[in-house]
């Protein structure tokens, strides 16, 4: 398996409305100056503040399926389906974008989001009429295991769906506490650390050390194990799995 860490400086970073909205992104857009243009099908990655309130006005999106995932605030929302909506901490809102949608942004109150895009076949999405769907904070398994707190935003269990292939786990790891993590063969497994420092070790492998805010990427070969252990405070990091490689084509995101 091999690892990476990208730091903050090698990721791109964003405003909105005159720099109310400030967003470091692991994964920007072509132009912005990320190190990692792209995860295989995970096209996009944006870490949103604010700290007044701020707005994006109504904008278009076509094809992509558009997740925004509340950490702290509230996240408003409308779009030209009809959609008024009010996404509360810890929920989601899902936007498959089908032939095409615009929607409008907006933060009241200090917030904390995150906004990610996955590709899925797009010849194909083009064709399918846009939605739009909510999720609460109580609709998502959380598991507790040896302490640490999983909850899975994608994947088993979740009632949140989507064409592309990825899974998705807001994870909370105690001081000293490891979570593992199992990879399957040519599966990407990228996170991001919201709170906290802490480590990765590949199988048996020696502990490869990340900071808050640091953006860990670790690929599969044969696949293995992945163990997070919290370093000298919690620990909340944030992990997205995708396959490496898909077998449709993908759009050529210029750099």
């Amino acid at each position: 398996m091999e690892f990476k860490i990208i730091k903050p400086r090698d990721q791109a970073y964003g405003q909105f409305d005159d720099g109310k909205i400030i967003e470091q992104k692991p994964i920007g857009f072509s132009g912005e100056g990320s190190l990692i243009n792209r995860l295989g099908p995970l096209f996009y990655w944006a870490w949103g503040h604010s700290s007044e309130p701020a707005e994006i006005g109504l904008h278009p999106h076509q094809g992509f399926e558009i997740i925004t995932y509340v950490i702290k605030g509230k996240g408003y929302h409308r779009d030209t389906l009809g959609t008024v909506s009010v996404v509360e901490e810890g929920g989601t809102q899902l936007m498959q974008t089908g032939s095409g949608v615009y929607h409008a942004e907006a933060l009241k109150e200090p917030s904390e989001v995150f906004q990610i895009w996955f590709e899925p076949h797009l010849g194909q999405a083009i064709k399918r009429t846009p939605t739009y769907s909510q999720y609460n904070s109580e609709d998502f398994s959380v598991l507790e295991k040896e302490s640490v707190t999983i909850k899975t935003i994608l994947g088993n269990g979740s009632p949140m769906k989507i064409v592309t292939d990825a899974g998705m786990w807001d994870i909370s790891i105690p001081n000293g506490t490891v979570y593992t993590h199992s990879l399957a063969p040519n599966r990407t497994l990228a996170g991001l650390a919201i709170k906290g420092d802490g480590s990765f070790t590949l199988d048996t492998n020696q502990p490869n050390h990340f900071r808050h805010k640091d953006f860990v990427i670790v690929q599969s070969g044969q696949g293995g194990k992945v163990t997070i252990q919290a370093l000298d405070k919690d620990l909340r990091i944030f992990l997205i799995e995708v396959p490496t490689e898909v077998e449709y084509p993908l759009y050529r995101k210029p750099r």
